[in-house]
């Protein structure tokens, strides 16, 4: 045990994370210099998707030998909807290497996973990287360090934290920021002296949190996590441990421990060793798998609650089969099914229609990552707006999730940011200024997020950045405004027409471009006005004999509105979908039929009146 060390690495987004652990493996000689995988520039980030937006979303391992030590690295999630990995990873650590761009310093985005890691009673070490960027402040970025561990409330241990300079990039680390060069041997040595051995207890017998679980179609479910007492052996006796479940026994089929970035099979391993287990066929994340059924489950710290919920759907438009190739009920329920076993911040399930089903997260970006891996599976589903959880005390009062919001944006757009929070019902509890930049602290209702990343965005240029954390469920508070726009929605069916667009682009702002394919329902504007528009853009000019002035003269069409999925999510309102298939997003009215639509809003506003 004295010769394990369990790090977790929490950075911001580009600040070189991944060129970091790549460095540390290398170095240590986890990998050949002939194999293929030296070559790729974001190992740990094995999900396309993690690839395309650099976040990391589901928390990997990796490991490599350094003398005669074992070091077992656990990527972190950054983005705080990915909140249950972040619980998960930080229950098998027990250090973390907070990495730091040299020049730009810590960000709000990191906030969010260190808050958490010094929560769990984690060994800070801080690494500057991109210290041979051109100017490149160190001191600056230390000093902004202790204030960030300061307003953390880290405690007096952590606040003496031990700090190197690097650039993974170059494979070096360094004590001194003035002497470049050499290798990651400084670095090495810090992990082995500053981070604890694991807290973990020799014993007979075996406990074992599951803090993650994978599959395998030999093996069937792989269940991950750290031993906390004993040892476990192959063919050893299996039973997994939780308080609402019955007791399920086995044997261990199989044990793995990381090398490098793979799983290899060990025949045994001990206590603080990360391992993974078969021979269960329905472990779940938060169970304790033990040898004896009469040992006490570990405990398991609850994860943030999910605090919104969306619909999913079978899509029932035109165009439905044309692009995917998993389109029916059951389909589309398995693959939920399946993310709700392994990711346990997601829950589903179904409902009275059989075509529905709902999904609750901890963010809408939490569920647009799941339906952009189905459409890259080749799934089509519709899915609604994000729609937050609220809950009944004792005296039947209703409450809503309320989040605590950490934002950093440049100080010319604090204003316009402050009048964005109030709109949104949020109350700014703390400000300071960190160089040319402001960190403001608030706290607001959950539906009042839903789109604020967007807005963000828009009011501070692209520099504005968020992350959030669950806070407590409080009273409703007061309404708060919806999109203002109405929609421009096709009345027709078949290709859209340049001449269709001139007439149309001056009633607000389009989202189709000509050629393509529109159906009745669809959404293909945004009206300048605040009610739906119905609209023919496949319109075709009349022809006849006589040449009119102006024939022949070039259309100028202004450049569409171009959504991602995460926005249009946001964007939508409650009676909209998205239709997400492999190559194709869509926005449209849950209900295609104008007269049945106008029929429905007439019926839901009577029931409004008589409540």
């Amino acid at each position: 045990m004295e010769h394990i060390r369990n790090i977790a690495i929490i950075a911001h987004v580009d600040h070189g994370k991944t060129t970091l652990v790549d460095c540390l493996l290398k170095q240590s000689g986890t990998f050949r210099a002939n194999q293929a995988i030296v070559q790729e520039e974001r190992i740990m980030d094995s999900m396309d998707l993690e690839r395309e937006k650099g976040i990391t979303i589901k928390a990997k391992n990796a490991a490599f030998q350094y003398r005669d030590h074992h070091i077992n690295i656990v990527d972190t999630p950054g983005h705080a909807d990915f909140g249950g990995e972040v619980e998960r990873s930080l229950s098998m650590i027990d250090g973390v290497l907070l990495l730091v761009d040299a020049k730009d310093g810590p960000q709000a985005q990191t906030r969010f996973v260190l808050r958490k890691a010094l929560e769990s009673g984690a060994r800070p070490i801080v690494v500057i990287n991109k210290i041979d960027r051109d100017h490149a402040r160190p001191d600056w970025v230390h000093d902004q360090v202790l204030e960030l561990f300061f307003a953390l409330e880290a405690t007096e241990e952590q606040l003496d934290f031990p700090y190197v300079y690097a650039s993974a990039k170059d494979g070096y680390a360094t004590h001194d920021p003035n002497k470049l060069g050499g290798d990651m041997t400084p670095l090495y040595e810090m992990i082995l002296k500053h981070v604890p051995a694991p807290r973990a207890e020799v014993g007979d017998g075996y406990q074992l949190a599951v803090a993650n679980v994978d599959y395998s179609d030999y093996l069937g479910r792989i269940a991950f996590g750290k031993i906390r007492r004993g040892s476990i052996r192959l063919g050893d006796p299996l039973y997994s441990l939780q308080d609402d479940r019955e007791t399920a026994g086995g044997k261990v089929t199989a044990l793995f421990q990381f090398e490098g970035l793979k799983q290899i099979q060990i025949e045994e391993a001990h206590a603080g060793d990360i391992v993974g287990i078969s021979g269960l066929p329905d472990v779940l994340i938060g169970e304790t798998l033990v040898d004896n059924p009469e040992r006490p489950a570990l405990p398991f710290k609850p994860i943030d609650p999910p605090t919104i919920k969306m619909a999913f759907a079978v899509n029932n438009g035109p165009f439905a089969g044309q692009d995917g190739k998993k389109v029916t009920a059951r389909q589309i329920w398995d693959r939920l099914e399946r993310e709700g076993r392994a990711n346990v911040s997601v829950q589903v399930a179904q409902t009275d229609v059989s075509t529905v089903f709902h999904v609750t997260g901890r963010g809408s970006m939490q569920i647009a990552v799941l339906v952009e891996q189905m459409r890259r599976e080749g799934y089509e589903v519709l899915v609604s707006r994000p729609e937050v959880l609220k809950h009944q005390d004792e005296s039947g009062q209703w409450l809503e999730p309320m989040e605590k919001i950490f934002l950093e944006v440049p100080e010319d757009a604090v204003g316009d940011v402050m009048e964005a929070l109030a709109n949104r019902k949020a109350t700014v509890a703390d400000m300071a200024p960190v160089g040319d930049r402001m960190t403001i602290e608030a706290i607001g209702p959950t539906r009042g997020l839903i789109g604020f990343e967007v807005e963000l965005l828009n009011l501070t240029r692209g520099e504005g950045l968020m992350s959030h954390l669950f806070h407590e469920y409080a009273p409703e508070i007061g309404e708060i405004p919806s999109r203002r726009n109405g929609m421009l929605v096709s009345m027709e069916d078949g290709d859209v027409t340049a001449f269709a667009l001139d007439q149309l682009q001056n009633r607000g702002k389009l989202m189709i471009v000509p050629g393509d394919k529109v159906y009745k329902g669809m959404i293909v504007g945004e009206n300048l006005r605040d009610n739906d528009l119905p609209v023919n853009p496949v319109r075709t000019k009349h022809l006849n004999n006589i040449r009119s002035q102006g024939d022949g003269k070039g259309i100028m069409l202004k450049a569409p509105l171009v959504l991602s999925l995460e926005r249009a999510l946001e964007y939508i309102a409650p009676d909209e979908y998205v239709e997400a298939t492999p190559s194709t997003l869509r926005i449209r009215k849950k209900i295609l039929d104008e007269h049945a639509r106008k029929k429905a809003e007439k019926a839901l506003a009577a029931q409004t009146a008589d409540a």
